[in-house]
């Protein structure tokens, strides 16, 4: 859970699902999550050994990133788990606003 447990690492791996993407592919699917927290997640879907990164030898240089076979294994929960909370944003939504409402204390 450590690795997958995060709030981006999820959505990352959604992306990167259906096949290759360069960077940039991957932020326009995301676009609420910051580049350095982009690289900071693939970095470590890479060193998990979840995600491959590929640097074509063209100029300018072409990155891509897929899933490796271990990390297709995430891809049946991970995407069960972002359709789920599609279909349920409003419900997402009131538990997000009452985390953020200040408590009132009981006498």
């Amino acid at each position: 859970m450590e690795l997958v447990g995060d709030k981006w690492t999820p959505i990352v791996l959604y992306s990167l699902s259906d096949s290759v993407k360069r960077f940039s592919e991957i932020q326009r699917d995301i676009p609420d999550i910051s580049k350095k927290m982009l690289i900071q997640v693939l970095r470590a879907l890479e060193s998990g050994g979840l995600v491959e990164r590929t640097v074509y030898p063209v100029i300018p240089p072409k990155t891509g990133y897929r899933l490796t076979a271990d990390g297709q294994t995430l891809h049946a929960p991970v995407a069960t788990l972002c359709n789920w909370a599609s279909r349920n944003e409003t419900f997402l939504d009131e538990i997000h606003r009452r985390r953020r409402a200040p408590l009132v204390e009981q006498a």
